[in-house]
């Protein structure tokens, strides 16, 4: 009996030609239980030869090279790494030292996806279509805190020129202000930080805070307009049954995959 073809189902963005920019699900894939069905992330404690199934199926849907699929190992911080031709010439133990400790991603390389991984944590897309650049940015609360979306804008700024009234950004799959209840040093954290708590939390028997609005004005402050910002409202908590959710389903569970490929 033939077996079914796998194809990762993924959500796609409309953001302009050239580009294809996505979120993955967790349909269409090798992996089982709480990895189930389609987990790319080899930190997360998946069985490597699932993963490498579903990077497989995913270079094949995007008609890249297996190589081309670039992922950092992420840790919640500010980093931004630049992903250049000298990248793909360096050895793969060299590769992996480059992407660790990375919590954001640039490239101008055409057939390249570059992509973060989250579960719960707010995944962004940024593109540049005067210069046909973009990043992606894993911006858990921490992140959010250190600002590492206007790190990122930045950082396009010096490598690429770019300018932030011309960017256009995606605030991808994560947490919604309902379901992300958190504790008082969180909401302390917030406040040091000059967010406008008023607008950003709420209080029910604990804290909630919108880490959505939060990453919204990030990007505004960095100079995008609001009218090219797109968030599209997806919580995870509460769709865990098609895109991962840590808090629903434990830390030892799969990611989601935000990517975008330039053409």
């Amino acid at each position: 009996m033939r077996r079914p073809t796998i194809k990762p189902q993924l959500t796609f963005y409309d953001i302009a030609e050239g580009i294809t920019a996505f979120s993955s699900t967790r349909h269409g894939g090798y992996s089982h239980g709480n990895y189930g069905e389609f987990n790319v992330n080899r930190y997360c404690g998946d069985e490597p030869e699932d993963i490498d199934n579903n990077r497989k199926a995913l270079c094949q849907l995007l008609r890249i090279k297996k190589d081309r699929l670039v992922m950092p190992h992420q840790v919640h911080g500010t980093g931004v790494v630049q992903i250049g031709p000298t990248f793909f010439r360096l050895s793969d133990e060299v590769r992996t030292q480059v992407l660790e400790g990375i919590d954001a991603l640039m490239t101008n390389q055409k057939d390249v996806c570059i992509g973060v991984s989250t579960a719960d944590c707010i995944p962004i897309i940024i593109y540049d279509h005067e210069h046909h650049a973009a990043s992606v940015v894993h911006s858990g609360w921490r992140g959010t805190v250190a600002n590492i979306s206007e790190a990122t804008v930045a950082s396009m700024q010096r490598a690429f020129h770019s300018r932030p009234e011309a960017l256009q950004a995606v605030i991808g799959p994560g947490i919604s202000q309902k379901n992300f209840e958190v504790g008082d040093e969180v909401y302390d954290a917030f406040a040091e930080a000059g967010y406008p708590m008023e607008e950003i939390a709420s209080r029910e028997q604990r804290w909630h805070i919108d880490l959505w609005r939060c990453c919204q004005l990030q990007l505004e402050a960095a100079g995008i307009p609001a009218a090219q910002i797109q968030t599209v409202g997806i919580c995870t908590y509460d769709h865990c049954d098609d895109y991962f959710s840590a808090r629903r389903l434990g830390t030892q569970s799969g990611r989601i995959l935000t990517g975008i490929l330039l053409y």
